[in-house]
């Protein structure tokens, strides 16, 4: 069955949402993150996305509050991304209420960091960040295309112990256009035992299905909220 993944972009402690990663195309909703999580957990969602974009574009977790509060407030699963550079953000990060790390960049620039944290953390508790335009790795808050393929950068992360991916295609992120199940299916095929959420592009219910159709295990969906195109109590009881 389909994990359900809502999600929470977050800048100065409050939701937005970007199109294709871009700071300035960012819309700003009425709504605090600890009342989205909350409500979604009232309605029997068990997992919560978070992601702290001012912390992507200063390259250190800047908004730890916020996820404090969710994390006191709820016993929702949380993974939480953006900024996690350091042994200390990584740190607090955990002891601030995570269960799950969501790390894009180190994976990608400092590999022999990523080691580290794998061997400190266990491979289970990180969750590899693979941000990905036309087939090569996105680092940096997406504004850096690196050399490294998609697929060998997820087996060499895979033969380490790396379980759960979460993988957004740029192109499609924020765009309400449909997720690229294409890829996704493409990956599944090659990594059949791998946890892969799909990120980006949800805009209905009818996405998400064609994604449990295709056989991927998870999906994180958070503009279609906000932006009233999915009916969240309708989703978790269909």
């Amino acid at each position: 069955m389909l994990q359900l993944i809502p999600a929470i972009d977050i800048i100065g402690g409050q939701c937005v949402r970007l199109t294709k990663g871009d700071y300035d195309s960012k819309t700003v909703y009425d709504l605090r993150p600890l009342d989205f999580a909350k409500e979604i957990e009232a309605l029997g969602y068990r997992r919560l996305h978070m992601v702290d974009l001012d912390g992507a574009r200063s390259s250190h977790v800047v908004n730890i509050e916020v996820l404090n509060e969710v994390a006191t407030h709820t016993s929702l699963q949380i993974d939480f991304g953006g900024g996690i550079k350091t042994d200390a953000d990584l740190e607090a990060v955990f002891e601030n209420g995570a269960t799950f790390a969501t790390i894009g960049s180190v994976a990608a620039k400092e590999p022999q960091l990523m080691d580290r944290w794998i061997e400190r953390y266990g491979a289970d508790r990180l969750i590899l960040g693979a941000d990905v335009k036309d087939g090569f790795v996105c680092i940096s808050g997406w504004k850096e295309k690196s050399r490294m393929r998609l697929m060998p950068f997820l087996q060499s992360y895979y033969a380490k112990g790396i379980r759960q991916v979460l993988c957004t295609d740029i192109s499609k992120d924020g765009m309400l256009q449909g997720p690229a199940v294409e890829l996704y299916k493409e990956i599944m095929q090659q990594m059949p035992n791998l946890h892969l959420i799909a990120s980006g592009g949800v805009s209905c219910e009818e996405d998400i299905a064609r994604l449990d159709s295709a056989g991927i295990p998870a999906v994180i969906f958070g503009k279609a909220i906000y932006e009233g195109k999915i009916d969240l109590k309708q989703l978790i009881h269909s």
